[in-house]
């Protein structure tokens, strides 16, 4: 049996791990496997083969993995939806308390409640949404 067999084997196991895991290291060191069993199939001994996946090994954890790795964390660039409204200031039309509400952010009227529930706003004060439970604006007052 030819070593290129073992390193797609050793490709197959990783593959696997990384699929399991899905930490991104484990399929780039396959990667670096499937290069020592190309370089193997191709007729270079076990010693270049052994090279092969080093250097692909690590060309893959050292450059590509923080490149993705940044990408996959990166925050999205625009908030919308409610998520868009999380932060704003908006005044309070009708007092706010822990069960009702009513509050204008922007140009639309929302229902409210008190994010704090021993809280209770009058009305014409501002406040800050703190949270968006489906059509109902969790609020706090602002200082």
């Amino acid at each position: 049996m030819g070593t290129w067999i073992i390193w797609l084997i050793i490709a197959a196991v990783l593959g696997f791990a990384e699929i399991m895991t899905t930490t991104l290291a484990f399929g780039l060191v396959a990667i670096g496997a499937l290069v020592a069993a190309g370089t193997g199939a191709l007729g270079g001994d076990a010693a270049l083969q052994f090279g092969a996946f080093i250097v692909a090994s690590g060309i893959g954890l050292g450059v590509a993995r923080p490149f993705a790795l940044r990408h996959i964390r990166q925050p999205p660039l625009l908030r919308t939806g409610t998520a868009a409204l999380v932060g704003r200031s908006a005044y309070v039309l009708e007092e706010v308390t822990e069960q009702t509400g009513k509050v204008r952010i922007g140009g639309e009227v929302w229902s409210a409640r008190s994010y704090d529930e021993t809280l209770v706003i009058p009305p014409g004060k501002t406040v800050d949404v703190m949270q968006i439970e489906g059509a109902t604006a969790l609020v706090y007052p602002r200082e």
